[in-house]
């Protein structure tokens, strides 16, 4: 949804960085991989309960983790590699944050936020893993209101607002509303 309503901006914008660091001779797969890393790291602000400034380190390396993609088609260096690398390594991106809240919340001993976690870790890799079955069935399934820019953006704002345990309430139900609704989507498309 966000993707959609400021995704033309957001394209321009990036692209523009994704050319000046394409012509400073940075690969696609560094960025991507340093996207990783940089969301290691904020992993350990969360972890330390520091959720303000986690919060905007979590909107930057987003930002980051989208760089590479307009790297790639800034340089005309598009790969199949690099699709896949981007996407995997997205993953281990959004896991490496919510792991830095798990520790936050288990040392509080908040053992909703950890089930909270838990589930909200479920519907992410679910509504992933919807989309890239779709893909692979030759369906395209991109529906649902919780994709990748939109948990980084919720996740981001609400630890800026220091409310962690709204991020985790609506991602649990949104991700897997979501994952339920692309397995419908595909339903339908397969019932055609």
């Amino acid at each position: 949804m966000l993707s959609t309503l400021f995704g033309a901006q957001f394209r321009r914008f990036t692209f523009g960085i994704g050319k000046a660091l394409s012509r400073s001779g940075v690969s696609p797969n560094t960025v991507t991989v340093l996207g990783l890393l940089l969301n290691a790291l904020v992993a350990l602000v969360l972890a330390s309960g520091s959720f303000l400034v986690g919060g905007f380190l979590v909107l930057l390396a987003g930002m980051f983790d989208m760089l590479d993609g307009a790297v790639a088609r800034a340089g005309g260096k598009v790969s199949v590699f690099g699709g896949f690398l981007d996407s995997t390594l997205d993953r281990y991106s959004e896991a490496v944050l919510f792991l830095g809240l798990l520790v936050y919340f288990t040392r509080a001993s908040d053992s909703v936020a950890v089930v909270l976690i838990y589930i909200t870790m479920v519907g992410s890799i679910m509504t992933s893993y919807a989309r890239a079955r779709a893909e692979a069935s030759g369906l395209k399934n991109d529906s649902g209101l919780f994709q990748r820019t939109e948990r980084v953006v919720l996740l981001g704002l609400c630890l800026i607002f220091q409310a962690p345990l709204l991020a985790l309430w609506t991602l649990s139900i949104g991700t897997n509303l979501t994952a339920a609704y692309r397995v419908y989507a595909v339903y339908k498309a397969a019932h055609v």
